[in-house]
């Protein structure tokens, strides 16, 4: 496996128009900044991901539960928080290309020259800009109340700590997680879809007795890296990054990120911060709620402190198609173009190849397609020769491909075929469900 991403981001943006994984948003009108749509075959990377997220974080643990809280919350909640008065970026505006720029992100060892084409370039003071949409509620332009689209999950959680905490009789330490669209009016943005102004967020706010909170964050780092690493992506192309106290977040006592090498370097795939008590104690004070968790051991009320864990679901799903994208040779000695994806992420798992489509071949592989489908997603696939069907099937990642032939009408048998291997199996067809199971791990 390579130590990095043999692959550019202008390959991956190809593949992904051309075979369904992501679009330009609004695209038959020129598109619009930085926005993309989820093709047929993204949108089920994307569940897969999220899946994979839910049962590692939710399903399999007995101390974590659900939540899905609104995306229009009140406007109180984010005065609150802090992110009214704190979720700015500093700014410069070009004054030759007009182009406006996170101070942060600029050379301040050459501010004459532009970021984004290396022209000449002056600049205005550095003025803070606010990231959250805001937007109207009411019915009448102009008389509703201000609000914003939230922009992270997680002070969904935070004022819902005490409903969970009655509804479930949760003991510390537990967790609520949570799935959603966050929205951040960035300024710059970039590398396709690394940062945009719409994306969907897996955050978990893990409450823990205020002693623990340093323990609890080192294991959430070594589980979140190892998650990763289960899922396929290679360790070389992941590592840690600590943020050092002076540059900590307001509410932080420990913030380390896991980053991935993507095809423009090192940058955050996941971070994990120990955000102390900072939430609960600002929304207890702002709402006049005592968010508390009552100890019955030692009959004390404690403010928990939260270890967090978040990520955005387009960030792992361009680590993955930058870790799994291959060019190896094929039986014939040809290049080959493979998408080495983890079975359970795979867009699509199996597909079913008729090699004729003509009866009673082609009525044969679909009782197959019929008989696999209620157990993965899959895909019938009767157009063009067989080894061009095989190369595009492994361009999708599809981890095995079942090909029903003239031969089959007399054995009742079909051949499975592996993406990363091609070697082929000779399976009875009423066994094809086990078998390929035995080799998909699900």
């Amino acid at each position: 496996m390579p130590d990095s991403p043999a692959v550019s981001l202008d390959t991956i943006v190809s593949l992904c128009k051309q075979r369904g994984f992501v679009y330009p948003a609004s695209e038959i009108y020129g598109g619009f900044g930085s926005t993309y749509d989820f093709g047929p075959l993204g949108v089920e990377l994307k569940r897969n991901i999220k899946d994979a997220w839910w049962r590692a974080t939710v399903r399999e643990r007995a101390d974590v539960v659900g939540l899905d809280s609104a995306i229009i919350q009140s406007p109180l909640v984010w005065e609150a928080s802090g992110h009214v008065q704190n979720f700015h970026d500093p700014m410069v505006d070009c004054l030759e290309c007009k182009g406006r720029f996170r101070e942060d992100h600029m050379d301040h060892e050459n501010r004459s020259h532009c970021p984004q084409d290396g022209s000449s370039c002056r600049y205005t003071e550095a003025r803070e800009f606010n990231l959250m949409f805001r937007t109207q509620v009411g019915p009448v332009a102009g008389e509703g109340a201000q609000a914003y689209l939230r922009p992270e999950t997680a002070q969904g959680i935070f004022i819902n700590f005490e409903n969970v905490l009655t509804s479930t009789r949760r003991r510390l330490p537990f967790g609520i997680a949570q799935q959603g669209k966050s929205f951040r009016n960035e300024i710059t943005l970039g590398n396709f879809i690394f940062r945009t102004r719409e994306f969907e967020q897996m955050e978990m706010e893990f409450f823990v007795p205020p002693a623990d909170s340093d323990q609890w964050y080192r294991e959430w780092i070594d589980l979140r890296e190892q998650w990763y690493i289960d899922l396929g992506l290679n360790p070389h192309n992941l590592r840690r990054d600590v943020h050092p106290t002076a540059s900590l977040s307001h509410y932080s006592a420990g913030t380390t990120d896991l980053q991935y090498r993507y095809p423009w370097g090192w940058d955050e795939l996941e971070g994990i911060a120990n955000r102390t008590d900072f939430d609960l104690t600002q929304h207890a004070a702002s709402s006049g709620k005592r968010l508390q968790y009552f100890d019955p051991q030692t009959n004390e009320h404690v403010v928990p402190h939260v270890i967090e864990p978040a990520v955005g679901v387009e960030r792992i799903l361009l680590a993955l198609l930058c870790d799994a994208y291959r060019v190896t040779p094929d039986e014939n000695g040809n290049d080959r173009t493979v998408l080495a994806l983890h079975p359970r992420l795979a867009p699509v798992t199996v597909a079913v190849l008729p090699l004729s489509r003509k009866e009673p071949v082609a009525n044969l592989a679909r009782e197959v397609w019929s008989q696999l489908r209620p157990f993965w997603t899959t895909q019938y696939d009767d157009t063009q020769a067989i080894g061009r069907r095989y190369r595009r099937q492994d361009e999708i990642g599809t981890p095995c491909c079942v090909t029903v032939d003239f031969d089959s009408l007399e054995d009742g048998a079909a051949t499975i075929r592996d993406r990363d291997t091609q070697q082929q199996e000779r399976v009875a067809i009423a066994e094809l469900p086990d078998a390929l199971r035995g080799r998909l791990g699900f």
